[in-house]
């Protein structure tokens, strides 16, 4: 099977695996080839056939976030930008995981990475405008940090009033990760800051995020979820609780994944007793007896064992990377050898291969 190609001016992308899906683009992982045949891990964006009504929006977004990037080139804690074509946008991609994934406790060294790297972004007078999101947050293999996704990011010819405030924005952003993952690391300093919102967030927060909401989410049914699907948020919790009332099944952990049709697909690891023969096919009977007028998981994995925390929480980190088949990355999550155990048993089993689809093999 051959890999699916989009050629530009400047080189060629060959598709891999598809990362991530909303309204606005489709973001997929494969690999660049410029024009002299040298090849590069890479992320493409890709708003060619996303709605025609949203489609000057996603085209400003991409062009902002390439001339933010090209800016910001040489910092070290962003990517390249490799092409910018009508349709889609391809930058340099990392090994990493977003940081509601890697979940970096008590690692002060990741956030020193972060301030380094924002000051970096800002000495070349650019404001994210967009930290508040942990998912813009990448921890690297390395352990540096790597900002990400500057579609809504300024750039500013000059360190005007606008720019600092803009700026003390993003440096508070950036505190409230620290304090979500690493707060006793947080200096006097650091606490006064996040106390303190500037007058132009407030008056943001009262007018122009209202009606930013109403059109993302009213006009454009567009809600941010962290990376997960609406089809998770809204139907997997009913979808877990009617499995979960199987005879056999113990417990239920909802994942979700983007698939080629323009949507997403459900994953769900279900947990039995180990003191029942109840299949897959019988689990599929009892959901469309259930919740006739929900569409099934696309992938329903019968596994002995969820991987759990000692508090008996379950690795969601480590499950929705085997959904979205990104194997490699877990090896940047912290795990026990007894979760590492439980996990290879699932990785076996899988059943999300779509990068093995596309790749041929």
């Amino acid at each position: 099977m051959n890999k699916p190609l989009n050629r530009t001016t400047d080189g060629v992308f060959e598709l891999d695996t598809v990362l991530k899906r909303d309204i606005f683009s489709t973001i997929e992982r494969g690999i660049w080839r410029d024009s002299s045949g040298a090849a590069f891990p890479a992320v493409r964006r890709r708003y060619s056939d996303v709605k025609w009504w949203v489609k000057p929006l996603a085209r400003h977004f991409a062009r902002r976030e390439a001339r933010a990037l090209r800016r910001a080139e040489g910092s070290g804690h962003t990517v390249p930008v490799y092409a910018l074509e009508e349709g889609w946008l391809v930058r340099g991609f990392v090994d990493g995981i977003p940081l509601q994934i890697a979940r970096p406790y008590g690692d002060v060294a990741f956030f020193a990475s972060a301030r380094k790297g924002l000051r970096e972004v800002h000495r070349r007078r650019i404001a994210h405008n967009d930290l508040a999101k942990p998912q813009n947050w990448l921890y690297a293999a390395d352990g540096r940090a790597v900002l990400m996704d500057f579609q809504l990011a300024f750039c500013f010819e000059r360190r005007s009033k606008i720019f600092r405030i803009a700026a003390y924005e993003d440096i508070r952003h950036l505190l409230k990760q620290k304090r979500s993952f690493c707060p006793e690391a947080l200096t006097p300093i650091e606490k006064r800051i996040l106390a303190r919102k500037s007058l132009f967030n407030r008056i943001w927060m009262a007018t122009g995020k209202r009606v930013y909401n109403f059109v993302t989410r009213r006009l454009l049914n567009y809600h941010d979820t962290e990376g997960r699907g609406p089809r998770a948020m809204e139907q997997g919790p009913r979808i877990a609780q009617a499995l979960r009332e199987a005879p056999g099944v113990h417990a239920v952990h909802i994942a979700d994944f983007p698939t080629a049709g323009h949507s997403f697909g459900l994953y769900a690891f279900v947990e039995m007793t180990g003191t029942t023969d109840t299949t897959e096919e019988a689990l599929r009977a009892h959901l469309a007896a259930t919740l006739p007028d929900h569409l099934a998981p696309e992938h329903i994995q019968l596994v002995p064992a969820l991987p759990r925390e000692a508090d008996g929480e379950v690795r969601d980190d480590l499950l929705r990377l085997v959904a979205l088949n990104q194997i490699d990355q877990i090896e940047q999550l912290p795990r026990t050898s007894d979760q590492q155990t439980t996990l290879d048993v699932i990785i076996r089993e899988r059943r999300n291969l779509s990068d093995r689809v596309r790749r041929g093999i």
